[in-house]
């Protein structure tokens, strides 16, 4: 399968934020759908280094959270 085959649609947001600041992004994964969102966007971030993103699979209904340290780029799940 190609990356095109796999892609789905994502609606993406900064936790800080309304939904009404999510975003439509075309990704493999949850978490791609998350580091595109962050990279592709201009966002103003909450004091500190890391951000808190919601991605809602619209296809599935199905929604993640992931902390992105904006210091090293790393992403886990939120807790």
């Amino acid at each position: 399968m190609t990356k095109a085959e796999n892609t789905r649609r994502f609606r993406v947001y900064a936790r800080h934020l309304d939904r009404h600041h999510a975003r439509l992004v075309e990704e493999t994964s949850f978490e791609a759908a998350a580091i595109a969102y962050v990279e592709d966007g201009d966002l103003s971030f909450p004091a500190g280094d890391d951000l808190r993103v919601i991605v809602h699979d619209i296809g599935t209904g199905r929604e993640h959270c992931f902390r992105l340290d904006l210091a090293t780029g790393e992403t886990e799940p939120c807790g």
